[in-house]
């Protein structure tokens, strides 16, 4: 069955848990695994002190700063005129447009949600915004995914798009574990935004990709 292929189900799948994730959230009702995870990364001496030394505190704050509005925008504006540059207008089009419906959503489920960010640990960062999804882990997860996957459609070549989903995907990690790490998020909130992140990219790269091969614009390699 179609939707039984890896690239089909992982979205959807995505999606079904970030519903689920949702819908707990909104129902006011703690998730276990929250706490528990969230306190591994702080000394239990000290709750207000995350683990390991100080440079590590300092690295963690330059990765997380990788999920940021500046540096995602700087990876998206690059990208997109990478693309365009070489002839793939469309696909520029479409990156573009998809980040920016994924940044309206991220701000709706905010306020609409309105989950409070973690108290049960001091904050290693400054935040401005409600807790679920992670804007972080939503926003990097569309962004760098969305820029393998169009990348990966522009090359027409299997190992490109495998290359580039490996680096887009230690990234989001690295970036969405960071958030826990430095006590600004729940690891639910990340969980979410990576998975919507997932479903919305997923899509949104399936669906320029065939309107970049209709008539009218360049037909990209399949």
């Amino acid at each position: 069955m179609i939707v039984l292929q890896p690239r089909i189900l992982l979205p959807v799948v995505a999606a079904l848990v970030f519903a689920g994730l949702a819908f707990v959230v909104l129902s006011g009702r703690d998730l276990s695994f929250d706490r528990s995870v969230l306190l591994l990364f702080r000394a239990p001496s000290d709750l207000a002190t995350p683990l390991g030394p100080p440079w590590l505190r300092e690295a963690m704050r330059d990765l997380t700063s990788l999920g940021s509005f500046a540096v995602l925008g700087t990876m998206l504006a690059v990208a997109a005129l990478m693309l365009r540059a070489c002839g793939h207008g469309r696909l520029a089009a479409g990156l573009l447009a998809s980040v920016l419906g994924a940044m309206l959503i991220s701000t709706l489920l905010k306020i609409g949600i309105g989950r409070e960010r973690p108290d049960i640990v001091e904050h290693a960062a400054r935040t401005f915004t409600a807790s679920f999804p992670s804007g972080h882990a939503f926003l990097s997860t569309v962004v760098l995914n969305g820029i393998a996957g169009f990348v990966g459609v522009a090359s027409g070549r299997a190992d490109i798009a495998r290359l580039c989903a490996m680096i887009a995907w230690a990234l989001i990690v690295t970036i969405g574990v960071s958030r826990i790490y430095l006590g600004v998020h729940w690891p639910s909130d990340v969980l979410g935004g990576w998975c919507l992140g997932l479903a919305w990219s997923s899509l949104a790269v399936a669906l320029v990709a065939r309107w970049s091969a209709t008539p009218g614009g360049r037909a990209e390699p399949s």
